[in-house]
Parts: C-alpha cells; structure tokens; sequence
C-alpha cells in the first residue's frame, strides 16, 4: 500500500532512496512504519502531502473513525487521512441515517479523533443543517471544528450548488473535501441510496460538479456511488485527488467506514465494502467468554486479585 509522504529534505530524500535500495535486496519496513508516510519527525499529514501525492501518481486509503481508541490503532497502522463522517449517525449513535448529526456531536468526537492520533490528517463532516443556509453559516461551524476540535480540515457535500461555501471557507485558510454524487444527507431527496452518474445528463452534471468544486478551492473530493468508468474520467479531469467509495479502482484513494471495513456492522453491507475482519464475532466471543467465567466463578483468578 503505497503511502502518503511529504515534501523531502535532503536527508529524507537519501533515507527513501536507502529504503528503495532495501527492497530491491529483499528487506523491507512494516507496514506500520510511519516512515511510509511522514518521516521521521512528529507531524501530521496536511494537505499540501496529499496535493503532492497526486503529482506523484499515489494512491492512499481512508477511513472513518469516532473516538481516540479507534483513531489511534488506524493512526498505528499507518492510516494517513481519517474522516470523522457523520456517519457516526448511523454506526456509533444508532441513528438511522446522517441527518440527524449535529455540531455539538461532531465536535465531541472529532476533539477525541484528533486527541487519538498523531500522524494522520483528521477530516471532520459538516452535519446536515451546519451548512446549507450559505457561506457564512459554513464559516461559522467549520471554525468551530478547527478551533474546539483541532481537525485539520472539513467535508460538505454537494457540487455546483455547495462551490460558494467552499470557496469561502478556503479564502479563510480552512481546507475542504468535497463530497460528491450520492450524498447521504440527502437520503430523503433520493429516497433511498441509488448509484448516482448514470445516463448522459447525470455524467455531465456530475463533472460539472466535481469541477465546480475543484475551482472553488477544495483539495480532494469524495465520489459515491458513481458509475467506475465516470469516476476515472472525473479523476483524468481534475489536478486534485479524487476518494472513491464505491466509485471503482481508477480514483486517487479509497475510504470505507471502518465498521463495514472491520466485519463490526450488523446485517448487510453496501456492495462495494470489503470485509477485512470479523471484528463484531471476535468481540461477541470475547464478551461470551468473560460472562461464561463470571458465571462459572472463575474469573477473577488469583492473578488478578489484590493482596
């Protein structure tokens, strides 16, 4: 997995060239060596590491994240950018979809997100209602969440119609996703969760819309759930990265909520998750095991009792 890494030193520079020469001889470095995406030094990826990424032809994974335990195994294992999406709506405040987020608790768990990591980007979603009314009601949440919560950027969805706010929020030195064809705060307008992108019009409209958002400064954009022939030409058009979820191979990286990507979500899952882990029948089990002891009266053992 190739990962994100910064503009180079001198001494970097030899230090990568040392690691090619090491895996031309066979030795290579763990895939959580933070090396792979920032160097040595203690600081977060930013977004100029992922503007420099594209030039570079490198493709990088995202994923979601909640709270400072999580945040931080997926910041471990080398994770360069995490989004704290409103879809804690639906997969970690029980909600049924992303609309009923809000500022109060996306600023909660972004703060904790940050606090978890130490490498990674962190993102954080402006909820449905925090930005619609126009620019200056963007400015406003999207300042909270770089000053109460310490991300070190914002998500909104929307192309054409979302481009002012974009453009605002850049102009005062807060990066932006964007986030494009299906959008799940407008789950109601849908009806549901369709492939967006398809047929003639909707194509074009859709690279209207990721170019719209493109020109008003935003330094990647998400594409879901859009036709994987359409999300390469959106991703051929454009100088900035492009996040696939569900939109093929042939965009700039890829994100999945990490409860779908972890085997941690109930029931069924979007068709473009791949499952990495059976992470809610590992806990199950854990859970069993330790109420089976207490039960059984064998837990605790003498080893973990006090004397």
């Amino acid at each position: 997995m190739t990962q994100i890494q910064p503009a180079q030193t001198q001494d970097q520079q030899e230090k990568a060239q040392q690691g090619t020469e090491g895996r031309k001889s066979g030795t290579t470095k763990p895939a959580g060596d933070k090396s792979l995406y920032g160097g040595t030094r203690s600081r977060r990826v930013t977004v100029r590491d992922i503007a420099a990424a594209k030039a570079r032809g490198d493709k990088w994974p995202m994923l979601t994240a909640y709270d400072a335990m999580t945040a931080s195994v997926f910041d471990e294992a080398g994770i360069p950018v995490l989004l704290v999406g409103d879809s804690m709506g639906n997969c970690h405040l029980g909600y049924e979809s992303t609309v009923p987020v809000t500022m109060d608790e996306m600023t909660l768990l972004s703060a904790a997100v940050v606090r978890g990591t130490e490498r990674a980007l962190v993102v954080a979603d402006l909820p449905f209602g925090a930005y619609q009314e126009g620019p200056v009601q963007a400015l406003r949440n999207a300042t909270r969440l770089v000053k109460e919560a310490g991300v070190g950027a914002v998500k909104l969805e929307g192309g054409e119609r979302s481009a002012e706010q974009i453009k605002l929020l850049v102009d005062a030195g807060i990066p932006v996703m964007a986030h494009i064809g299906l959008t799940p705060q407008s789950v109601n307008a849908f009806g549901g969760y369709p492939v967006q992108g398809r047929g003639e019009e909707a194509a074009q409209q859709l690279l209207r819309d990721a170019k719209a958002v493109q020109d008003a400064g935003a330094f990647s954009v998400v594409l879901e759930a859009v036709p994987a022939e359409l999300a390469a030409e959106v991703t051929r058009s454009l100088h900035i990265p492009t996040v696939g979820i569900g939109a093929g191979l042939d965009c700039d990286a890829q994100v999945l909520v990490w409860t779908d990507m972890a085997g941690m979500t109930k029931g069924r899952v979007p068709r473009f998750v791949k499952q990495y882990a059976e992470l809610r029948k590992a806990l199950g089990g854990a859970a069993q095991a330790f109420a089976e002891e207490v039960v059984g009266g064998t837990f605790p053992a003498e080893e973990h009792s006090f004397h």
